[in-house]
Parts: C-alpha cells; sequence; structure tokens
C-alpha cells in the first residue's frame, strides 16, 4: 500500500488581493514569443474544457468562443460553485461587453486585480488579453488555494512537487520550465500515488519524449487529467513556458488532493469499534459494504452520464466538420472554377507595357489570391481526413461529400488550376522575352539602318561620275585604285546589309507590331545596296577598259586604305561605346557592363597590333620615297584617315579605357552605398511605422476608456506625451537617412512598404492625436470642476455617449467622439432629457442649435458634456453677482450709520427714541441696498488684494444720482461678465 499524505490547511495571513499583488503582472511581452502564445492557447483551452465538460459544453477557439460571455461565465460557476447574474441573451455588442462586465466583476469581487484586461478587448477577441485573463483565472482558482506548509499559491504547488518527488532518482523539481523537460518529475507524481499505473524503474532519462507521452497518456486515461502540453514542445524549448507547466500540474495536485480528502472525509467507524481492541469482523465487513455499494453506484451513474454527454459532443462536432467541409469545398471549387479562365486567356498584347501589366496581375494572384486559397485546400483536407479518423474512432458511418466535392475532385480541379496557371505563367513569360527581344531588335534595326543609310549618302552619285573619260593615265590609276578602296569599303558593309535583312525577317518573324514601316525601309536599303552593287562594277569595268599600265601602282597605299579603314570603323565603335551613357539602378547592371568592358580590354593588344602594322605602311611609303628620292605629292589618294588622325583616335581610345573604368567602378560604390542606404532607412521604419501605430491604438483606448479619474487619464496622456517626444530622436534620425536617400536619387526601397511621407504624416497625427485628447481632457476637469460634476456623472455622460457613437471603434482617431444628429437625439431620449414625441421634435431643434451653432452635422463629446452640465449642474448668474456686491456695498452704510444711531438710543436711553431710532436704522438700510455703486476703499477691504484691483481696474465709474467720488458701477460690470454688455 502508498503511504498517503495528509495536507493541513495553513493560513499564512495573506487576503487574496495580496497574494494576487505578490503575483508577477502578466508580462505581454511573453505573449509576443509565437510559440509560447500556441502552448498557451492549447494548455488554457485544455484547462477551461477539462471543467466546461462538467456543464457539457467545451470551445474550439479560446479567443472567439469566451467573445459573446456566455461560457465565460458558465466556466466561472462551474469552477468557483457559485451562481453568478443571469446573462443577456441579446447578441449585439452591448449584450456581449455586459456579459463579460459581469464575468470580470465576479472576477473582482474575489480579490482577482486584473491588469489592462477589459471586457470590449475580450468582445474584440483580443488573444493576448483573452490568455491574460484566463490565466488569472487559473492563479485563482487552480493556484491560490494551494498551500504547503506555511507557502501558498506558486511556492506551494513547487514544493509539494519537491516533497512528493524527493525519493525518486534523476528527479530534482527546482521550477516550472526545465525541471520537467526529461517527463521524470510527471512520471514521478503518478508512481507516488498510483504506482499501479506506471513502472518507474523502467524509465529512461534518456528518452524525454517517451516519458513525457507516457505521463500524459496515463494522466489522461486514468487520473481524467487532459493533455495540455506537447512533449515535442517541451524537449525543443529552451526554457518551456511557466505558466502552461503551472496549469498542468496544478491539475495533478487537484487530482490527487481531492482523492486524499475523500478518502478522509469518510464516514469514520463507530466510537465503540474504534475503542474496541478487536472490533468485531461481521460489523467491520457491513460497514465496508455499504462503501463499496454507495461508490459503486455513484459510478456507474457518472460513468453513464460521460458516455451520453461524449457520444453527443461527438455527434455534434462531426456535424460541424461535415458543414464546415461542404461550404468550404463549395467556395474552393467556386473560385477555381472563375480562376482557370481568366487563366486559359492567351489573347497576346502588342506593347510591353500591356504585357507587363498582364504580368502584374499574375503576381498579385500568385501573392495575394492563391496562397489564402492553398490553405484553405490544406485545411480542407486536414478536416476530412480527421472527420473520417473521428467517425471511424466513434464507430460512425464515413463521410460521404456530396457529388463533386469529394478530396479527389478538389485535388483534380486544383491540379487543373496549376496545369492553367503553369501555362500561363510560360506563355507570359515567353510573350515578354518576345516582346522584350522585338523591342531590342527594332532598335537595333533603326540604329544600324541608319549608319548604313548615313554611309551610304552620295555613293550613287559618285559612282555614276565618268571623269575617267577626260582623266590621265596617272589619274586613271588612281581613280581604279580609290575605286578598288571603295570596294573594299563596300565589301565591309556587306555584312551590316545582311545583319539588317536578318533582323528585319526575325521581327516578321516574331510578328512585330510596326514591321510594315521595317520591310519598306529594309526593303530601301536592299534595293539601293543592289544599284550600289550595279554601279559599282559598271565602274570598275570602265576603269579597266581605260587602264593602259597596271604595273604602276602604289600598292601601299591601297594597302593602307583597304587595313586603315575597318580600324578607323573600329576604333569610331570603340570610342563611341567607351563614352555611351548608362543608367543602372543595381549591382548586378553595373557589374554586367564591368564584364564586357573587361571583354573588350582584352580585344586591345590585338587592335595595337593592327595599328602598329598600318604605321608600318606609311612609314615603308616614307622609306621608299627617301631611299629613291622620290618627290611629289605623296597623299594617299585612297586613304579615308590619316596617320595623325589614327594617332589621336588612338589616344582618344586609351584615355577612354581608364576613365570608363573609373566610371563603372564609381557607379558600382554608388550602388553598394545605395544598397546600405536602403537597408539602413528600411530597419529604422519598419520599427517606427509600428510603433506610431501602436501609440495610436493606446492613445484611443486610453481617450474611450472610464476606468479611473479625469486626473488618472491625464497622467496616462502625459506619460504618452512624453514617451512620443523622447521618440522624436529616432524620426529625426530617420530624416537625415531619408535625406541621404534623397541625395543619391534612390527612388524605390524593396526592403520597405515605408516611405518618409508616411512617417511623417504618421508623427504628425501622433502628435496632433495627443495634444488633442490631453485638450479635451483637461476641458473636462475644468468642466467637472467649474459646474461641481462628480467622476460617476463624467462616467455615466461618457458611458451613454460611448453606447451610441457608431463610430467608436473605428481606426482613425478623429471619427470618434461624435455622435450624429440621430444618435445625439436618441441619447437624449435614453437620459430621459427629451420626449419622443412633437414637442419633443421642436425641443430637440433648440437644443441642436447650442450643441451645433456651426451646423457642422455632429455633436462633439465635449458640447454634449457642455449640454449636460448645464442642465444638471447649478451655475452662477449676473443677477448673483450683482446681488453680492449690493451686499458688500450695503453692509457698510448699514453698519455705520446703523451703529451710531443704535450708540445714541443707548445714551439717551428712551423707549420713544430707541422707537423712533430704530425706523430711521430700517429706512437708512433700505436706502443703502437700493444704491448700485460701490467705492474702491470697500473692494480692498471686502476682497483679497488681486481681485479687488482686478474688479477697480475693469469697474466703469459710476455717473448716476447721489455718488460719492471714486464711486464704481458694479451692475455694468457684473453684467459684462456675462456677455450681458458691451463693457
Amino acid at each position: 500500500m502508498n503511504q498517503m499524505e495528509l495536507s493541513v490547511p495553513y493560513d499564512n495571513g495573506y487576503e487574496p488581493e495580496d497574494y494576487m499583488l505578490q503575483e508577477d503582472e502578466w508580462d505581454r511581452d511573453l505573449l509576443l514569443d509565437p510559440a509560447w502564445e500556441k502552448q498557451q492557447r492549447k494548455t488554457f483551452t485544455a484547462w477551461c474544457n477539462s471543467h466546461l465538460r462538467k456543464a457539457g459544453t467545451q470551445i474550439e477557439n479560446i479567443e472567439d468562443d469566451f467573445r459573446n460571455g456566455l461560457k465565460l461565465m458558465l466556466l466561472l460557476e462551474v469552477i468557483s460553485g457559485e451562481r453568478l447574474p443571469k446573462p443577456d441573451r441579446g447578441k449585439m455588442r452591448f449584450h456581449k461587453i455586459a456579459n463579460v462586465n459581469k464575468a470580470l466583476d465576479f472576477i473582482t469581487s474575489k480579490g482577482v486585480k486584473l491588469v489592462s484586461i477589459g471586457a470590449e478587448e475580450i468582445v474584440d477577441g483580443n488573444v493576448k488579453m483573452t490568455l491574460g485573463m484566463i490565466w488569472t483565472i487559473i492563479l485563482r482558482f487552480a493556484i491560490q488555494d494551494i498551500s504547503v506548509e506555511e507557502t501558498s499559491a506558486k511556492e506551494g504547488l513547487l514544493l509539494w512537487c519537491q516533497r512528493k518527488t524527493a525519493p525518486y532518482r534523476n528527479v530534482n523539481v527546482q521550477n516550472f520550465h526545465v525541471s520537467w523537460k526529461d517527463g521524470l518529475a510527471l512520471c514521478a507524481l503518478i508512481h507516488r500515488h498510483r504506482p499501479d499505473l506506471i513502472d518507474y524503474a523502467k524509465l529512461n532519462k534518456d528518452d524525454p519524449l517517451g516519458n513525457l507521452n507516457l505521463a500524459f497518456d496515463i494522466a489522461e486515461k486514468h487520473l481524467d487529467i487532459p493533455k495540455m502540453l506537447d512533449a515535442e514542445v517541451l524537449v525543443s524549448s529552451d526554457r518551456p513556458d511557466e505558466r502552461t507547466v503551472m496549469t498542468y500540474i496544478s491539475s495533478y495536485y487537484h487530482t490527487f488532493a481531492e482523492a486524499q480528502k475523500l478518502f478522509l472525509s469518510s464516514s469514520p467507524l463507530p466510537a465503540d469499534i474504534l475503542s474496541t481492541p478487536k472490533p468485531d469482523e461481521r460489523a467491520i465487513m457491513t460497514y465496508v459494504s455499504c462503501f463499496y455499494h454507495a461508490f459503486a453506484g455513484a459510478e456507474q451513474a457518472e460513468t453513464a452520464a460521460n458516455r451520453i454527454c461524449k457520444i453527443l459532443g461527438v455527434n455534434q462536432e462531426n456535424e460541424k466538420l461535415m458543414e464546415d467541409y461542404e461550404r468550404l469545398a463549395s467556395e474552393l471549387l467556386e473560385w477555381i472554377r472563375r480562376t482557370i479562365p481568366w487563366l486559359e486567356n492567351r489573347a497576346a498584347e502588342k506593347t510591353m507595357i500591356e504585357m507587363q501589366r498582364k504580368l502584374e496581375d499574375f503576381r498579385d494572384y500568385r501573392r495575394m489570391h492563391k496562397p489564402p486559397k492553398v490553405q484553405e485546400k490544406c485545411q480542407l483536407e486536414i478536416s476530412f481526413n480527421t472527420l473520417q479518423t473521428k467517425l471511424r474512432i466513434s464507430n460512425r458511418p464515413a463521410f460521404m461529400p456530396s457529388e463533386g466535392k469529394m478530396v479527389s475532385d478538389i485535388t483534380s480541379a486544383w491540379q487543373g488550376l496549376d496545369q492553367a496557371e503553369k501555362g500561363y505563367e510560360e506563355w507570359l513569360l515567353t510573350e515578354i522575352r518576345r516582346l522584350e527581344r522585338l523591342d531590342h531588335l527594332a532598335e537595333k534595326f533603326r540604329q544600324k539602318a541608319t549608319n548604313h543609310e548615313t554611309w551610304a549618302s552620295g555613293k550613287e552619285e559618285i559612282l555614276s561620275r565618268k571623269d575617267y573619260e577626260s582623266a590621265s593615265l596617272m589619274e586613271v590609276r588612281a581613280l581604279l585604285r580609290k575605286h578598288e578602296a571603295f570596294e573594299s569599303d563596300l565589301s565591309a558593309h556587306q555584312d551590316r546589309v545582311e545583319q539588317i535583312a536578318a533582323i528585319a525577317q526575325e521581327l516578321n518573324e516574331l510578328d512585330y507590331h510596326d514591321v510594315a514601316s521595317v520591310n519598306q525601309r529594309c526593303q530601301s536599303i536592299c534595293d539601293l545596296w543592289d544599284q550600289l552593287g550595279t554601279l559599282t562594277q559598271k565602274r570598275r569595268e570602265a576603269l579597266e577598259r581605260t587602264e593602259k599600265l597596271l604595273e604602276t601602282v602604289e600598292q601601299l597605299f591601297l594597302e593602307y586604305a583597304k587595313r586603315s579603314a575597318p580600324f578607323n570603323n573600329w576604333m569610331e565603335g570603340a570610342m563611341e561605346d567607351l563614352q555611351d551613357m548608362f543608367i543602372v539602378h543595381t549591382i548586378e547592371e553595373v557589374q554586367t557592363l564591368i564584364a564586357a568592358h573587361e571583354q573588350f580590354k582584352s580585344t586591345l593588344p590585338e587592335a595595337d597590333a593592327e595599328r602598329q602594322a598600318i604605321l608600318g605602311i606609311q612609314q615603308e611609303v616614307l622609306k621608299i620615297s627617301h631611299s629613291y628620292g622620290i618627290h611629289g605629292d605623296l597623299t594617299n589618294p585612297y586613304r579615308t584617315i590619316t596617320t595623325e588622325e589614327i594617332a589621336i583616335k588612338w589616344d582618344k581610345v586609351k584615355k577612354l579605357v581608364p576613365q570608363r573604368d573609373s566610371a563603372l567602378q564609381e557607379e558600382l560604390a554608388r550602388q553598394h552605398g545605395n544598397e546600405r542606404l536602403r537597408r539602413q532607412f528600411a530597419a529604422q521604419a519598419n520599427l517606427i511605422g509600428p510603433w506610431i501605430q501602436t501609440r495610436m491604438e493606446e492613445i484611443g483606448r486610453c481617450s474611450m476608456a472610464m476606468e479611473g479619474t479625469l486626473e488618472d487619464q491625464m497622467t496616462q496622456l502625459k506619460q504618452y506625451e512624453h514617451v512620443i517626444v523622447s521618440y522624436k530622436q529616432n524620426i529625426d534620425k530617420l530624416e537625415g537617412d531619408h535625406q541621404l536617400i534623397q541625395e543619391s536619387l534612390i527612388f524605390d526601397n524593396k526592403h520597405t512598404n515605408y516611405t518618409m511621407e508616411h512617417i511623417r504624416v504618421g508623427w504628425e497625427l501622433l502628435l496632433t492625436t495627443i495634444a488633442r485628447t490631453i485638450n479635451e481632457i483637461e476641458t473636462q476637469i475644468l468642466t467637472r470642476d467649474a459646474k461641481g460634476i462628480s467622476q460617476e456623472q463624467m462616467n455615466e455622460f461618457r458611458s451613454s455617449f460611448n453606447h451610441f457613437d457608431r463610430r467608436l471603434h473605428k481606426a482613425r482617431v478623429e471619427e470618434r467622439d461624435k455622435l450624429r444628429p440621430d444618435e445625439f437625439k436618441a441619447c437624449l431620449i435614453s437620459l430621459g432629457h427629451l420626449g419622443n414625441d412633437k414637442q419633443g421634435e421642436v425641443e430637440f431643434a433648440r437644443i441642436m442649435m447650442l450643441v451645433d451653432p456651426n451646423t457642422s452635422g455632429v455633436v462633439s463629446f465635449q458640447s454634449f458634456i457642455d449640454f449636460m452640465t448645464r442642465e444638471t449642474a447649478d451655475t452662477d448668474t449676473a443677477e448673483q453677482v450683482i446681488g453680492s456686491f449690493r451686499i458688500l456695498a450695503a453692509d457698510k452704510v448699514c453698519v455705520c450709520v446703523g451703529y451710531i444711531i443704535y450708540l445714541t438710543s443707548k445714551f439717551l436711553r428712551t423707549v420713544f427714541w430707541s422707537s423712533h431710532i430704530l425706523s430711521i436704522c430700517v429706512i437708512c438700510c433700505l436706502l443703502c441696498l437700493v444704491q448700485p455703486y460701490i467705492l474702491a476703499d470697500e473692494l480692498r477691504r471686502e476682497l483679497p488684494p488681486d481681485q479687488a484691483e482686478y474688479c477697480i481696474s475693469r469697474m466703469p465709474p459710476y455717473s448716476g444720482p447721489g455718488a460719492l467720488p471714486g464711486a464704481l458701477d458694479y451692475t455694468a460690470f457684473s453684467t459684462a461678465l456675462y456677455g450681458e454688455s458691451d463693457l
């Protein structure tokens, strides 16, 4: 038998609220870790369901199923054993908020301090707030009451675990995270209380997954403790989530503690049996049999009820899964049927811009439209497999979807979509490449055609001359050699003409949209080329016919002309390429240009060898002329470029090469710098943008909150303002980075979606919002203090206003705190300040003239407060101030004259005089009361110095009858204070 330990309750002297204050406040930063948030979702959901099953229900999504407050109230009733107020059964938002508020009020009544958790956030499905609320409930109802040897709550639970697992090897419980990763501590707890369920000696410390899964399965099967944790998550986490582990371990504590209490609370044996040294065996057997039958009957009833609830719950869950599958399958198939015709449309566009627009549409489809559908398809398959597994496990017939909605049908339709998508993408890329090549070829055609037309200009006229008919022999020879040089040049242009024709042919084959003009120009070039060929041949034949001597030619001049012309063409092309302007936007484009330039530089040695050979020809001519004493004109009649020009152009080429090198390297460095600037700006913008949005949301929530006093709200807003002002340095730094980007002419940034304009607008809106919100709170404080309105009244006004403000939860702060006339009228009717009849319509028109004098069509919260204070508060009037000044002015006269007369009557001590004197005193007092002026000395005597001087400087002199020197008109002054005079 396992020795059971007695747990003696201990009162540590803490009140419930004191305990909650000792616990760390809900740390929202922990929930920002997606892994911890996922684990808390699972654990808290399982914990809630372990209690909700007692009421025959459960939850699926922790942030959605508690939004209406019904299951939250039911959960609190189950775990507390108390009845909560009757919930509101409506489906509107304020019904849900009312239900959640009832639950939160019940939690607060148990001494729990809720930190930053409001009903609106639970209704809105804020997962962080919902998890924080469930953790607070777990702390209060599952962990707070744990008490072990003068320790309570978390420390008590830890001490209980340490005591229970102390005798076991390889177990050292020091915390609620890493101490439980190997699973031995959980197995030790089970073995300590139920050694029949587990063989601890066979456990292996090196198999944490096996240990954890064994403990989870045994606890779920035999101890009715649901599986709240994932073994894989616990093992892979460096520091598992402490809250989820505490929640799960507390279930062990309560399970074993309840079993122990049940054993200890069983009916004791009769006193005479306990006092007998050897009790009667038959009496003991009879008594124990009563325990057996009582417990067996209760267990059978509970087992039957649990079986029915489980069967019904499984059936309801399966039906919901079937409905969800049918709906999702229908929507997905309909989307596929709509999308495939669009993808199968192969109507090609004629321009690159139009095709790029199609490509952008396709990219939007791939980025935004298809991914959600992929998720839906995956979820659909998972749901179908899960449903079939559940049906098979629960011995239900397999689910057969509607016709055409099987998983295979969806898969087939999806394959058709993928096929159409793949074909569409390939077609798009092919078309874009075709159009890109067409544009490139068309531009190349225009450049080559222009160069050829420039070269051919005038050649037909030259070839048509008949100057050889009257030329001398030498001149004929010269003309013949010149014609041969022209033929060489003509042969060099043969490739260019063929290239032009080939480009035109390719443009025709690729269906270029302006192929007609290309064909016309190509035909014109070809016709001119044929004409030049014919004329060249005819001129050569004519020169040969007229040439009598073929041996006296200056071969060197001819060779020079033949070699220098192509070399000149090469140098001109090289200079043109080296001076060509380039505009690049990325590092890859610059690197492509650098590679092309390096390839060009590799051809320079060969070109230099050709240059030396050409110059050698000229040197050979000079050598021959000097050797043989040739005098005369040595000008080469065949050349198209001189040696000096070749030298100048070659020097220019050599100078342009390093300049091109430098320009490309500078551009490469500039692109690297631009990339650094983009990343630097994006890193800051991606932090500042969400920060501004978060602050806007916090200010919006603070301005709408009704918790605490207006001073508390003002303090919080001032703190927000201080944080915002302190953050200005980040904006300034971002402005500096943006200026550098603008100076570097960077127009795009793929690393962020935020621009400086977005940040500026958001920052200015944030500053305006915090200033306006602070001003509104200050105005409310002034109104409250001036009108004598209590904080409860202000909260009531705010609650009524928020109830009818339909724009309360819109994203933009400027649209909040404003009621339209119909909303304002409904608010007044609900508060009892307006009747819903014809007279009420007239009264409402009068009220609208007061609260909306500019006819803007909306009523602000400040105008609403001003109107309500005029209706409910006791305000000062000009008549009251005049009466106060009249008392100050009258008291002096009555005291002075009345006092003198009174002394006189006392001195005379006669009844006659006393009665007459008294009448005179009364008359004097009445005369004083009607004097509408006051003296400066009286003001200084009766009022504080600063207020007295304020009145003296602003009161006009009194000029009425009976005025004394220096008399001041307090009547005109009082009416001017309330705008009832022109003073």
